[in-house]
């Protein structure tokens, strides 16, 4: 179905039907309206963003760690 797929399809599909290859889908879901495609839209785009958001902190936090091993091995030493 044209409308559950996301963006670029049509030329994907072009091209597939242009070279002659056959195209199944084979996660089909129900029709969604406007409003729900846009809304999965958003949560795609929060989920990346979150995702990355933690993933640079769980980097500053690497760091952190290692700078407070390294003061306590002196303090211990």
């Amino acid at each position: 179905m044209i409308s559950d797929v996301r963006f670029g399809a049509e030329l994907v599909l072009f091209l597939c039907e242009h070279f002659g290859t056959e195209v199944v889908i084979i996660n089909a879901s129900k029709e969604s309206s406007l409003k729900e495609d846009l809304a999965q839209d958003v949560i795609e785009i929060v989920t990346v963003f979150s995702a990355r958001l933690y993933g640079s902190q769980i980097h500053i936090n690497k760091q952190v760690m290692e700078q407070l091993r390294s003061i306590a091995a002196e303090v211990g030493a």
